[in-house]
């Protein structure tokens, strides 16, 4: 099969190019749905690469925070607390991790073994209170009604 951004026609198939596209856009969008990608409010990144921790560090860290997003019912769920997980293999800090950053807030952790881990889901994801004392750096991301293209866009510009 051609490659999704190739144009034209497949002449077996007389299937298009735009039709590959769509055809892909469509699967993609279902797999979307049932990740329950749009409902969430967080998303926390859990970067467990080889610069950043050990192997079995990061491992066991990922699996904590699996099971305590899940057991929560935090995890594919709707709501105010609902909250997407990703494992990355690079933040960029490659020192004192595991590190993880939730967004949109933008709070970035240190040390996040899974010893630590039951402690920020309750503390931050469910009481909404970040723990200071593991907290390094902050990029809290704007609100999407708060970006310049957003206002222009409000006053008609």
């Amino acid at each position: 099969m051609k490659p999704l951004s190739d144009a034209g026609t497949n002449a077996a198939s007389g299937e298009s190019s735009n039709d590959r596209l769509e055809a892909e856009r469509r699967r993609l969008a279902a797999i979307a749905q049932q990740l329950k990608i749009g409902a969430y409010h967080r998303h926390v990144l859990l970067c467990v690469g080889d610069s950043c921790c050990r192997a079995e560090v990061g491992a066991a860290a990922w699996e904590c925070l699996k099971g305590e997003l899940k057991r929560r019912n935090l995890s594919l769920a709707e709501g105010p607390q609902a909250c997407y997980r990703t494992k990355v293999d690079c933040l960029r800090i490659c020192t004192g991790g595991p590190i993880l950053v939730v967004y949109p807030e933008g709070t970035w952790y240190m040390g996040m073994t899974a010893d630590r881990i039951p402690r920020f889901v309750q503390q931050h994801l469910v009481e909404g209170q970040p723990i200071e004392e593991w907290i390094f750096a902050r990029n809290p991301l704007p609100l999407l009604d708060d970006r310049p293209d957003a206002q222009a866009r409000k006053a008609g510009r």
